[in-house]
């Protein structure tokens, strides 16, 4: 079995990387397509992958950042996701590690709960984002926020760790249980 390791790969010189896992494969495509067309000074890279682990025999570069994309109206979804973060490294889960729901827009077809989803997240201490990639405008909106997120996650913000990001995102409305 192979583990997903933040640190197997040295960084690329002013590169990003970013990994999204989820079975939607047109959406992480759309997803990806809106993320390649932000504005930004570093080399963006974005791979896509149904599920994890990835082949072994592939030569990659380093992961800044890992997004698990559930889709809200999908049990296989989610239980994919589940199982592919057996597949990850602890050491990703400190600020390396962000969960998408998307198709909260229409809760009357969803087959998992949002609560789900957000008590996955705080499993794992990671942030939580929903958005219907679905709407155009959304997922644009959400691209230029995966892109911010990454650029941290790769150290290409001055001054903001990963860990640093991990502790921005926390809503206050939405805490971890533990905190409560």
């Amino acid at each position: 079995m192979s583990v997903l390791r933040p640190h197997d790969q040295l960084p690329g010189l002013n590169a990003a990387t970013i990994l999204l896992v989820g079975t939607e494969d047109a959406l992480l495509q759309q997803l990806a397509g809106s993320m390649l067309k932000e504005d930004c000074a570093s080399k963006l890279k974005v791979h896509l992958a149904q599920s994890l682990p990835l082949p072994s025999n592939v030569n990659r570069p380093r992961i800044d950042l890992i997004v698990f994309v559930v889709n809200l109206h999908s049990k296989y979804s989610l239980q994919n996701v589940e199982e592919s973060l057996h597949h990850v490294d602890a050491t990703f889960f400190l600020g390396k590690v962000g969960f998408l729901a998307t198709g909260a827009g229409q809760e009357s077809h969803c087959s998992i709960h949002r609560n789900t989803v957000l008590k996955l997240a705080q499993a794992y201490r990671s942030p939580l984002l929903f958005c219907d990639l679905e709407v155009e405008s959304f997922r644009a909106t959400m691209a230029q926020r995966l892109v911010r997120m990454l650029l941290v996650c790769a150290g290409h913000v001055p001054g903001v760790s990963a860990l640093n990001l991990l502790s921005l995102m926390r809503s206050s409305e939405n805490p971890f249980l533990e905190d409560l």
